[in-house]
């Protein structure tokens, strides 16, 4: 899938001008410093998301546990 196919998926009628006008804003708010740190944290958070999305799916994947007759108690 093509990146530039997604693009009108999550920023709807928004066109060019308007792109470099948030950015502008978003640049002038945090500073050229802070965006790769935002941005990372970012990128962290959804990673830890994804981790944490395959580590549910593995518990409700894996085969139960076997019981033994001879470990009662």
């Amino acid at each position: 899938m093509n990146f530039f196919n997604i693009i009108p998926l999550f920023l709807g009628n928004l066109g060019m001008t308007e792109i470099l006008i948030i950015a502008f804003v978003v640049l002038l708010l945090f500073g050229g410093k802070k965006i790769p740190e935002l941005m990372r944290g970012i990128g962290k958070g959804v990673s830890s998301f994804k981790q944490g999305m395959n580590e549910i799916q593995d518990e409700i994947t894996k085969p139960a546990p076997k019981k033994d007759d001879d470990a009662k108690e």
